[in-house]
């Protein structure tokens, strides 16, 4: 019966993924929460930090249930300094919060998906209810102060029509259809989101103490900058608005509230999910230039995982996986 009830390896990759995860959003998140003035945004990091509290105790309880050992993680000890002056401005710490959530409810959706055992399934299901209290308490939070910016609108359609030609696909160096709203949606969704991750990255590069950690976010901004730039083209040629930039909502501070590992884990995780959204709009565009445009970024933001992956492993930063047990090397 116990043989029935060990977790399947994508759950221990969840929960031991999730734990690492949350208790980077957490230090971050506190940081943050001392810092901000604005009295409805500092409510809403105080509801996201108790969320956090509660998952990550949950997570140890299932650590200690099946003896596996709690993973390092990140601790308000060593990786984040509360009393560090702001870098960030209540707007930007408010956008920051958006864009994570988002992320979050992704990471939990396919948590539950793939999760089979019932306390596991049941733990996933809240914080998929948790990252959607967030997300949408975020949003609603930008909208009333006016910080949201509408995606594209389009005309409603009057008949259903149907793609006539596979030039709709295929003309690239000819004249060019408009795009889509599935293209423009994606387009747009991405290039806020970019805007969003330059600004945090900006801000980790501007107080980085470590040479090869600095340049290596130095490297970051300007690869975001590029996918901006990309993105911006495709609307720009098309007169759609863009989102507004957020790069003045970092501070002047050069003093670092965070671990050089933190900010280069933190950086990491914006790329590694950078990759599926950019993947995911490939794989959506109908218009061969915009598939490439966003092939391209997937694949520089999957170099930039790999790099900072590397940098994290010279520096011993990066805690190991649970692993399968190497029969090969089993003493029988």
């Amino acid at each position: 019966m116990q043989e029935k009830n060990r977790l399947t390896s994508p759950e221990i990759s969840n929960i031991w993924t999730h734990y690492i995860r949350e208790t980077l959003s957490l230090c971050v998140n506190k940081y943050m929460l001392y810092t901000i003035k604005d009295p409805e945004i500092h409510s809403l990091f105080q509801l996201a930090i108790q969320r956090s509290l509660e998952h990550i105790e949950t997570l140890k309880k299932l650590f200690q249930k099946e003896k596996f050992p709690v993973p390092n993680g990140f601790t308000e000890k060593e990786d984040v300094n509360l009393e560090a002056p702001p870098l960030f401005t209540d707007v930007l710490c408010l956008k920051s919060l958006y864009m994570m959530s988002t992320h979050g409810h992704n990471e939990m959706s396919l948590a539950f998906t793939n999760s089979i055992r019932q306390d596991i399934v049941d733990f996933y299901y809240q914080c998929n209810l948790d990252a959607m209290e967030i997300y949408k308490k975020a949003k609603d939070l930008l909208i009333s102060k006016q910080l949201y910016h509408q995606p594209p609108t389009y005309i409603t359609p009057n008949k259903v029509e149907m793609i006539k030609q596979y030039t709709y696909v295929t003309d690239v160096f000819g004249k060019k259809r408009p795009m889509n709203i599935i293209e423009s949606g994606h387009t747009y969704f991405n290039l806020n989101k970019a805007m969003i991750a330059k600004a945090m990255i900006l801000s980790f590069s501007q107080v980085s103490k470590n040479p090869n950690v600095r340049a290596l976010l130095e490297k970051s901004v300007q690869t975001t900058n590029n996918h901006i730039t990309s993105l911006s083209s495709l609307l720009t040629k098309e007169n759609i608005h863009l989102p507004k930039s957020v790069e003045t909502e970092v501070t002047n501070s050069t003093v670092s509230p965070f671990s050089e590992r933190l900010m280069l884990l933190q950086t990491g995780f914006i790329y590694g999910v950078a990759v599926t959204y950019y993947n995911a709009a490939l794989i959506s565009s109908m218009r061969a230039d915009i598939s490439v445009i966003n092939e391209k970024a997937a694949l520089t933001s999957l170099w930039m995982f790999n790099r900072i992956g590397k940098e994290m492993i010279d520096n011993q930063w990066l805690e190991q996986p649970p692993q399968a047990d190497d029969r090969k090397r089993l003493d029988y």
